[in-house]
């Protein structure tokens, strides 16, 4: 389906520029001077990178046809990991550059949301926020609060995240997956 620049909203996937994009922001701008045209920022599903793109009225484009399916995570493989679709008990591998900005926090039995174009894999999208073990920091300030500071820890993923001062090594704590900061103590 062709649409144009005044049909851009946030989250809309589309087929641009031989890549798939999906829209993270988008400004209509009409200057007193000339035509209005749509400001947007894109970020490229198959890449990962983010650029700032100006539509003109006649501009027109394809709405890509995203899907997800929900599938676990089972294991690493080589340069992958190995993912089960949940419904169809289909397996399936992921290179590493397809999701790494999910391997920081990937337990081996997640579950997860694989975005798709078609037959192609485009990503893995991690819920929210995920409990891990906390498996080295300092050791923890009697008194502290969450205000403080904080200090580096490493979590069973291999991820450093920054805790507050009372944390100690073999306690749960929620992470949020967006921005990897700390959220609370699970």
């Amino acid at each position: 389906m062709a649409i144009g620049m005044n049909d851009l909203k946030n989250g809309l996937t589309i087929e641009y520029s031989n890549s798939i994009w999906r829209v993270l922001d988008f400004q209509h701008v009409k200057p007193g001077k000339g035509g209005a045209f749509v400001r947007s920022k894109l970020k490229n599903l198959r890449t990962g990178a983010v650029n700032e793109v100006t539509f003109r009225p006649g501009d027109k484009f394809e709405q890509a046809d995203i899907t997800t399916r929900p599938m676990s995570y089972l294991f690493a493989e080589n340069d992958g990991r190995v993912f089960m679709d949940v419904e169809s008990y289909e397996q399936v591998n992921l290179p590493d550059d397809k999701i790494e900005n999910a391997l920081k926090f990937l337990l081996e039995g997640m579950e997860v949301k694989i975005t798709m174009y078609g037959n192609e894999i485009l990503g893995a999208e991690l819920p929210s926020t995920v409990s891990l073990k906390v498996t080295e920091t300092q050791p923890g300030i009697k008194g502290a609060t969450a205000t403080g500071s904080g200090k580096p820890a490493t979590v069973e993923t291999g991820a450093t995240i920054t805790v507050p001062d009372f944390i100690n090594e073999g306690e749960t704590i929620t992470v949020n997956t967006e921005d990897g900061s700390y959220k609370g103590r699970a």
